[in-house]
């Protein structure tokens, strides 16, 4: 199975100088939690995502309106193309502990989006005498490995003796 076959095409998606205001807008239009950003020249060069946009306007004390993606987003890029295969993008999502991809063209061009709901609505549970091309096992043990909590390493102060 190919990630084309997985995707949903015609994703929405914002550039770096769309407001928060308008990239919320679309996501509420769109019924989704990131927007891949893209230049004037539609290369995808980072994303946006639905709890980005709470905490930029939770702790920068401007409005919407005031605040650009490009000041937020992140550039850390997870991706994968259309003909990588299906458990290329769940090992994506693994590594970069996300649960939405975008999906690439050759020129860097955005194709298609593949979320972690996508692939768990292909899933199929493993039966007698037959592997299931996708099973919904794996795709359990991604989305687990995606929302594995990280706490942060303490580290105590030692004062320098001397």
């Amino acid at each position: 199975m190919k990630a084309r076959e997985v995707m949903t095409g015609t994703p929405y998606y914002c550039q770096p100088e769309t407001n928060l205001g308008s990239a919320t807008e679309l996501m509420w239009n769109a019924n989704c939690g990131f927007l891949p950003v893209e230049t004037a020249d539609g290369k995808v060069i980072g994303m946006v995502t639905d709890r980005d946009i709470c905490i930029a306007l939770g702790t920068r004390g401007r409005s919407s309106g005031d605040v650009t993606v490009a000041e937020l987003m992140s550039s850390k890029l997870c991706s994968c193309t259309p003909d990588d295969d299906i458990h290329v993008a769940l090992q994506t999502l693994r590594d970069g502990r996300v649960r939405r991809l975008p999906v690439i063209g050759p020129d860097g061009s955005l194709i298609g989006v593949i979320s972690i709901d996508d692939i768990l609505l292909r899933a199929e549970p493993a039966s007698l005498g037959k592997e299931p091309e996708l099973s919904s096992d794996e795709v359990v043990r991604t989305f687990q490995a995606i929302t594995q909590r990280q706490v942060p390493v303490v580290v105590r102060k030692q004062a320098a003796v001397g």
